[in-house]
This record gives structure tokens, sequence and C-alpha cells, in this order.
């Protein structure tokens, strides 16, 4: 049997208004929201006095390891750190090894997620030149989407192909996610770098080899395709100001067919901290220039750009300690992503309910995710609770990421995670997991 819980007093963020109430969670779903306190027997009382609570976040975009991957992480291990940082349900990626890319392999990874997750989950199928058949065996009730690698990736995931992405695009009727970088633009930029510096290339230039301009080649060739084939296209991780232009903000995000995604490190970072961080903040698409980091601040705030994720991306401390050309690119997120977004509103550059529209409502709408996403009655009990007055520093003590490293190692955060429940399960409960129950595979309404 499930514990039932009563949570009182709550600052409750949700659907664009923060109220005063109580909510009563029952069998892993939200039964009742009420103005004054509940009680009732046999149930744990939670008081929030002080708390704000949050539905709990939903990351589009990670990267968990498994299968194949597990010296840099794994869907336990980084289920957990996400669930630490207030992300309840998260849609992880298919460069794995081997790669999802037929049904077969996809369903793999649901057996790993089902044994072993602490957070909800679904999982994208990988496209590759010929893997279009097993593309159109997809159940979209239970598959959260497509990804395309339209820049540079690993293995035999780059579709470079303009006859298999034009077949991709036309008959596919998931949501497509791409990560879009000119590939034949990035290897002539670093071979110019390279011919330039030699064995002195180092990070400062990384932002100048994956650049604006292959970003936008490639990102505005996906709407050009998206557009001429009605295609449901999700633009992952903006990275450019330039690229902006690509999105309109002139409808509701749930009604649009072209989307966009922003992440924590290109709302957080510029090119101006590659000095310190060095490789720890190597991304692909890179980090770029203060002036595309305020402008994509900007577009979140306006709504041209639709949610707000992690790309959460492991590698070991070792791995990222190479020289720039050999260490790869990707870092650790999910357990710091809502308290640097956090931070941020402490900065008065976001508010509290923008926050939860970018990582939460939005995210459920565009995926069409069965009831979850939003603090309703009937509606599955992921919530965070946080407290926006807590300060403290992150250290390798504290890390929770199988990889033992952060980008944000030294940062005080002035917010902190007190209490995450997924389905109604207290998962996280002020630094204590309760394990023993997993999370679900997500569903879709589609």
């Amino acid at each position: 049997m499930m514990k039932n819980y009563i949570i009182n007093n709550a600052k409750i963020v949700n659907e664009g208004i923060i109220t005063e109430a109580s909510i009563c969670i029952e069998n892993g779903y939200i039964t009742k929201i009420e103005n004054d306190a509940i009680f009732k027997e046999g149930y744990t009382i939670i008081d929030a006095f002080g708390l704000h609570l949050l539905p709990g976040l939903i990351d589009d975009q990670v990267h968990f390891r498994e299968p194949g991957l597990t010296h840099k992480g794994n869907i336990y291990s980084e289920s957990k750190a996400a669930v630490a940082g207030g992300i309840t349900s998260y849609m992880e990626m298919p460069n794995t090894v081997p790669s999802a890319v037929t049904v077969e392999l996809l369903e793999e990874k649901y057996k790993i997620g089902n044994a072993t997750s602490l957070a909800n989950y679904s999982f994208f199928m990988g496209t590759t030149n010929t893997n279009l058949d097993e593309l159109l065996r997809l159940d979209p009730l239970k598959v959260c989407g497509v990804k395309i690698f339209m820049g540079s990736s690993t293995g035999n995931m780059l579709i470079d192909n303009p006859e298999s992405l034009e077949s991709i695009f036309r008959e596919v009727k998931l949501l497509i996610a791409t990560h879009c970088e000119d590939d034949p633009m990035v290897k002539q930029n670093q071979q110019k770098f390279i011919e330039m510096y030699g064995d002195a290339l180092d990070i400062k230039s990384h932002h100048l080899i994956r650049s604006e301009e292959a970003c936008y080649k490639s990102s505005s060739f996906a709407v050009d395709l998206a557009k001429k084939h009605n295609t449901r296209l999700h633009i992952l991780h903006i990275s450019t100001a330039k690229e902006l232009s690509l999105f309109d903000n002139k409808i509701p995000s749930k009604d649009k067919r072209i989307t966009a995604e922003a992440c924590i490190h290109h709302l957080w970072f510029s090119n101006e901290d590659y000095a310190t961080k060095g490789n720890f903040i190597k991304w692909n698409p890179a980090i770029k220039t203060v002036n595309d980091r305020d402008a994509i601040l900007q577009a979140v705030i306006d709504n041209r750009i639709d949610v707000i994720a992690t790309d959460h991306a492991p590698h070991t401390f070792e791995e990222k300690s190479n020289p720039y050309i050999g260490a790869p690119s990707g870092g650790p997120l999910v357990q710091h992503a809502l308290v640097a977004l956090l931070e941020m509103y402490h900065q008065n550059k976001i508010s509290l309910e923008k926050i939860v529209e970018k990582t939460s409502h939005t995210v459920a709408d565009l995926f069409q995710i069965e009831k979850r996403g939003y603090i309703r009655e009937g509606y599955h009990a992921d919530l965070v609770l946080v407290n926006l007055n807590n300060p403290w520093q992150v250290s390798k003590n504290n890390i929770l990421y199988h990889c033992g490293w952060s980008p944000f190692e030294g940062n005080y955060f002035k917010s902190k995670v007190v209490k995450t429940f997924v389905n109604g399960h207290l998962a996280y409960d002020n630094g204590v997991f309760d394990e023993s129950k997993k999370g679900m595979r997500l569903a879709f309404d589609r």
C-alpha cells in the first residue's frame, strides 16, 4: 500500500499564478486542492509553510549512458541525481551502445528503466540513414519521439543522406527532435583552427569551430523540411541569437508545429567562462557569446523558445581532462538545473511562474504527456518542494552524478530542493532517498 500525504500551507506555483493552498495525495494522484488546511486520519501531514510547491520538472533531453557507456553514468545513478534536483520525469536519448535504432533495442532500454529508474521515463528512438521502417513501427502512445542527429555524432547516427532526411520528415508522424549543426561546416572550421593553432588549440575556439553559421544553416534546413511536410519538429539546445528568427511567439506553444528548447548551460555560461571552466563546459552545440546567452533567455521569456531542459550528458573527469580535441562534449546537469534556474529568479532574470511553465507545463503539452506537468486534481502527484532561502554550496561530497563532478562545483545557490514526490511516492526527503518504488513509463495522450 502506498502512503497517502497531505501537504498544507504551501505556496503553489502553477498555471501562471502563485497561491497558498493545501494538497491531498492519495494512491499516487492529486485528489484535492483546497485553500484551507486539510486533515485526514492516517495520512502523513507535511507542513510546507515557507516553502514553494512546483510540478515536478520534465526534462526532455538527457543522456543517461545506459547501455554500453555505464562508466560515465547509468539510468539508476542519473535518475537518482535528477530526483534530488526536482526532476520527476525525463526523456532519454538514443546514442548509447548499442544505439536505440530498432524497436527491440528501444524496448531493452525500457526494461532497464522499469527495473532501476527512480524517476518516470521515456526513451527516444534514434534514426539512421536506413531505419525508416523501424521508425514507422513505433507506438505513439508509448514513445516520446524520434531523434535525428543533423550534426556530428558517433557510430551511424549522423543523418547525412538528404533523401533519408526527406523521407523521415515526410513519413514519421511522431514528434521529431533534432540536434542541428552543419557537419561539413564544423569539420572545415576545425581543420582551419588546427592549421592555425596546432597543439595549442584549446576550448576558447570551440564556439568558433561549432559556429553560429553551422547552427543556423542546419536549424533553418530542418525548419524548411518541417514546413514542407508539416512535420512536428522540436529543435533541441538552441545556442545562438541568429537561430531565434526561425521561431514564432504569436501562437501558444501547444499549437505550434515547430518548437524549440533552451538548455541550462546556454542560459548560464558564455564563452568568457572557458578561461576558468575549460573542457568542463564543452558542449555541442557550443556555449557561445554573452549576447547569444542573453538573447536565448529573452526568447524563453517571450515564448519564441518553448521549453528549458538540461542535455545532461556525463563523461568521466579523466575524459574531460584530456586536451581540447580529445575531450568529449557534454556534462552533468540534472541535479542542479532547478536550483540554477531559481538562482536566475533571485537575480530577477526569470519569474517562478515562467520557470514552471518552461520546465513542466509546456513540456507536457508539447509531448502530449498523459496527466503530468501540472498541479491538478486527477493528475499524477509529481511534485517538488523547494526552499528559496536555504543557501548551500555544490561540492564533491554532495554531487550525486556517477561521474563525480559538476560544472557548478564551488557555486553557492540560495535555493534548495527539500522533497520530491514521484507518482505520489516521497522519493527524496532532505537528502534521504526512498528507493522502494521506481518511476513509471510515461504515457502519451495522442
